[in-house]
């Protein structure tokens, strides 16, 4: 059964405090701040990369290790020459709190850059939210949410998420279909959901994080396409920089990530184009050309 429901509507106006968090990251910001006394580089453990995951959280992390944020864990663990450790825990209200400031793991592969839940590492990625379409439909060629093609049509969205602020100044939310950000994805999934109701001609077309609709599209739907809304330029941004997040605090923990990161991006760039998300340039405003 879709996600959304009429009733729901109302949510759609849009709540910036969730910004950097509808990449599907999680809902992690009401949670209190830990003293960075408490927090040094002794709690990182030095027998394997322990790793903060949402275990249904597919395309990015699942727990059969398929999701493309598993393959990147696979990545650093192997560089780090340790074994991979998971802490399993929903991308929901408690995901930090619960996991990465208790100790149980030592960092988190998706965190969009400059959230203070966590220290974040340098930028692994730069993404951006995405139109989908039906690849031979009138609007293949959409690449504004302004476009006066999308006006009246059904656009399915995340409630709450930055587009539907662009969605509401274009009169585009009336007609709207929204499908609900924070659920517990071993029970529902919204970005699936809304991508079944796309093909099934439930929606006229759909609104999602890249790193979410990019990779689904590319397993499970060839005949829809992604279209990176790199051209919006009223604010919210729709584009995001995404890290890796440690303990507040581990700043040795931080660098040697940093490290990691700067010397392996060629081969995570290869992972995230091989799971298809879209990558684009640091100022999100065209695609990265990953031969560089």
């Amino acid at each position: 059964m879709p996600a959304w429901a009429r009733d729901l509507r109302p949510n759609l106006r849009p709540n910036l405090r969730h910004a950097a968090l509808a990449l599907s990251l999680s809902v992690l910001w009401s949670l209190p701040a830990v003293p960075a006394r408490a927090q040094t580089a002794d709690l990182v453990s030095h027998s394997a990369l322990r790793v903060c995951a949402d275990p249904a959280n597919d395309p990015m992390s699942l727990q059969d290790g398929s999701g493309y944020e598993n393959k990147l864990a696979d990545l650093i663990a192997a560089k780090l020459e340790l074994p991979v450790q998971y802490s399993w825990f929903p991308m929901a209200t408690g995901f930090i709190r619960k996991t990465l400031k208790t100790g149980q793991c030592d960092v988190v592969m998706g965190y969009a850059q400059g959230h203070e839940l966590v220290l974040n590492t340098n930028h692994y990625m730069t993404s951006a939210y995405a139109l989908v379409v039906k690849s031979d439909g009138p609007l293949a060629n959409v690449a504004q949410l302004s476009d006066p093609r999308l006006q009246g049509l059904h656009l399915g969205v995340i409630a709450g998420s930055p587009p539907a602020t662009h969605m509401a100044k274009y009169g585009l939310i009336g007609a709207a279909r929204p499908y609900r950000l924070f659920v517990d994805r071993r029970h529902e999934s919204p970005a699936l959901d809304m991508l079944a109701d796309l093909e099934t001609g439930e929606i006229d077309a759909a609104v999602l994080w890249g790193p979410i609709a990019g990779p689904l599209v590319k397993r499970d739907h060839p005949g829809l396409k992604l279209i990176p809304l790199i051209k919006e330029e009223a604010a919210p941004k729709l584009f995001y920089r995404i890290t890796m997040g440690v303990r507040q605090g581990e700043k040795v923990w931080q660098r040697k990530l940093n490290s990691l990161i700067r010397r392996n991006q060629v081969e995570i760039n290869a992972i995230l184009t091989e799971a298809g998300v879209p990558l684009l340039t640091d100022m999100g405003d065209a695609m990265l050309d990953v031969g560089q």
